[in-house]
Formats: structure tokens, C-alpha cells, sequence
């Protein structure tokens, strides 16, 4: 458990030193600026939306430093043989609530509030934030 501990701190303070001490969420991640002009496209007959543009580019580098810095997993799959897409990533997983809550308060929460599927609108994010490249 302690080497799990001491390894997350290495992390945190490879990304703290990544964020250049800009500030940032948590210590860790960078800080979303209010968004005011978003633009929503939802996917023709599904549930699925993107939103272009949504991270300045200063935001999206900002990230990706710190990404880079705590470091990805290779994330492959067994193939078709085991019914599964072939895949061929790597990605990183952090459980952050205040992540989410901060990229959920930037502005997706007024996009979303007029949004309902099956009757229910979305109250925020999912705290499991992935990142893929």
C-alpha cells in the first residue's frame, strides 16, 4: 500500500511540475476557464454528443502536459477471436470528483439543462475522467 502511495505522490509532483505552477485543479490539473459560446452536436438517432472546440488550445496543451507527465497505459485488445473491436491505445483513468465537477461547471451544465433522456437531465459528470491517445 505504501509503494502505491508513494508512487501516486512521484506522479502528482511530475504533474505539479508539468503545470509549469500555473493554477490548476487539485494541485494537478489545469484550470478550464467559464466557456460561453458552446457549441453542442448531437450524433443523428442516439444519446451521443461532442462538443467541438470545447478546451482552448492553451487548455487542451496544458493537459496534455500533465497527461504526459503522470504517464499513459497501453491499453490493447484480444482481438476478434474473443468478439472484442480490435484496439490498440493507451490511456490514463484518475477517479478526480473535482475534475469533473470543474469541467462540468464551465459551462456543460447550462448546455444540458434543457436536455432530458427518458425524462431525467443530467445533473454532472462521471468522476472517472479518461484521457486516450
Amino acid at each position: 500500500m505504501a509503494e502505491v502511495e508513494n508512487e501516486q505522490r512521484r506522479k502528482n509532483k511530475k504533474a505539479k511540475k508539468a503545470s509549469g505552477g500555473k493554477e490548476t485543479i487539485g494541485g494537478r490539473w489545469p484550470a478550464i476557464k467559464p466557456k460561453k459560446d458552446i457549441q453542442l452536436n448531437r450524433l443523428k438517432g442516439t444519446h451521443l454528443f461532442t462538443i467541438p472546440n470545447f478546451l482552448s488550445a492553451g487548455e487542451a496543451k496544458a493537459f496534455i502536459d500533465v497527461a504526459e507527465s503522470l504517464g499513459f497505459t497501453h491499453q490493447g485488445s484480444l482481438g476478434p477471436t474473443r468478439g472484442e473491436a480490435f484496439r490498440d491505445n493507451h490511456r490514463i483513468s484518475v477517479n478526480d470528483p473535482e475534475l469533473a465537477q470543474c469541467i462540468w461547471e464551465s459551462g456543460l451544465n447550462r448546455i444540458f439543462e434543457d436536455i432530458k433522456i427518458r425524462g431525467k437531465s443530467a445533473a454532472g459528470l462521471n468522476p472517472n475522467i479518461r484521457l486516450y491517445r
